[in-house]
């Protein structure tokens, strides 16, 4: 069913008006048209593509990103070239392969002696060899800075009758370094790091006919490159070649324990330190032998006092008389009044290679520790008795000893 409603709508109709034309509604009013008398502002023009369009502004700051870029890389592959030439000189060259491999020989030798290496160094390659010194140490090598001029001034103290030396300059004929080479024994091996290719090119080595060359020369001079003499790439080159040095004579002295253990040995601490696992065998904590002190002479002639002064230029504190052992632990605890004593009235202080007891080098320490811990025990062991001041000699799998240990850095040692 459809219903039926009134319908609404907004018309008004007024009745008894006659009907008018439908006209539309007014424009609205125009804008006023500005006059040259005028101050309006004109209306900028709209361009709806310019949104694309990089102004000045963008435009010099991306040049600029560029031309940094540029800049760098530009440095970075003149110094990679310097590498690459500096990699090829040492395949091919007589005389640099000859010179690094003295340098080597006479680093290990010295080392082997109880001896240290001896950097020095002014200005950029003075930086250079402060960070060589402290690549050498962490890699079990001991070594020193010595400031060319503070030597003339004292500092020549620092040099030892078994050390080597390492001269590091570009020129070789720097002054200081000159100045300081006659204060310097002629029979103690010299090394000199610097950019001539042949010994009769440099000052140096002219001045001490029996210094070893290791050449670090560029293939075009900084000027040439950068416009500029600063130290760049003859630096970059000195102190790669000098890493190579390292690096290799390490391999040498610690083939037995391996680098790797002795770096993380000594560097315990930072991120890198943070990389290393608890040491997992014996002979990552062994002190290998090349690191024991040697005192030379008769036992019954030598005193306590001898001892310790032995034991404070160790670098490991551990000393050697004949083949007996004192280890820290038992240097330590020798008292000032017995400085005058005959070593052999003093039982307590070196150990006889007898006494020493022997543990694999890959015994695991968690299995270690265990059983020295037992043997502390076990008081009617009959081989040896063992305290913390036992001396452990860690053997490789031809029974060979390659380092010792006190025991009671196990007895110590806890579980990470």
């Amino acid at each position: 069913m459809v219903e039926h409603h009134p319908v609404h709508n907004s018309e008004v109709f007024l009745l008894g008006l006659a009907p008018r034309p439908s006209e539309p509604p007014p424009s609205p009013p125009s804008p006023l048209t500005p006059t040259d008398a005028g101050s309006s502002t004109p209306i900028e023009h709209l361009c709806l593509d310019s949104a694309g369009v990089p102004t000045a502004d963008a435009e010099e700051a991306s040049s600029t990103a560029r031309r940094r870029v540029a800049g760098a890389i530009h440095v970075l592959n003149t110094e990679a070239t310097a590498l690459r030439s500096l990699t090829q000189l040492y395949k091919t060259d007589a005389i640099a392969t000859e010179g690094f491999n003295a340098a080597v020989d006479a680093i290990v030798r010295q080392c082997s002696e109880k001896g240290k290496l001896v950097v020095t160094g002014v200005g950029k390659s003075g930086h250079i060899g402060k960070k060589l010194v402290a690549t050498f140490n962490s890699l079990g090598l001991h070594s020193t800075f010595l400031h060319p001029t503070e030597a003339l001034h004292g500092d020549l103290g620092k040099i030892g009758k078994h050390d080597a030396l390492l001269f590091i300059t570009f020129s070789g004929k720097t002054a200081e370094l000159l100045a300081l080479l006659p204060h310097v024994d002629s029979g103690l091996p010299t090394i000199v790091l610097t950019a001539h290719a042949q010994p009769a090119d440099c000052e140096l080595i002219r001045r001490r006919p029996g210094a070893i060359l290791l050449p670090a020369p560029i293939h075009e001079a900084e000027t040439i490159s950068f416009g500029v003499s600063a130290p760049t790439t003859s630096t970059t080159v000195a102190l790669a070649l000098g890493d190579a040095l390292a690096v290799v004579v390490s391999q040498e002295l610690h083939a037995a324990i391996g680098v790797s253990s002795v770096f993380a040995r000594n560097h315990p601490g930072g991120a890198i330190g943070a990389t290393f696992d608890k040491p997992g065998a014996v002979r990552e904590l062994a002190i290998p032998l090349a690191e024991v002190a040697v005192v030379q002479g008769v036992p019954g002639d030598l005193v306590a006092a001898d001892l310790l002064k032995a034991g404070y230029e160790s670098p490991s504190g551990w000393v050697a008389v004949k083949d007996a052992l004192a280890c820290p632990a038992r240097i330590r605890r020798l008292d000032t009044a017995l400085m005058g004593c005959k070593l052999v009235d003093l039982p307590d202080l070196l150990v006889p290679r007898s006494e020493w007891i022997s543990i694999g080098a890959d015994t695991r320490i968690p299995q270690a520790a265990h059983w020295i811990k037992d043997l502390l025990l076990a008081s009617d062991y009959g081989e040896a008795t063992c305290s913390g001041e036992s001396i452990l000699a860690v053997v490789d799998g031809k029974s060979q000893v390659i380092g010792v240990l006190e025991a009671g850095e196990l007895l110590r040692w806890q579980e990470p």
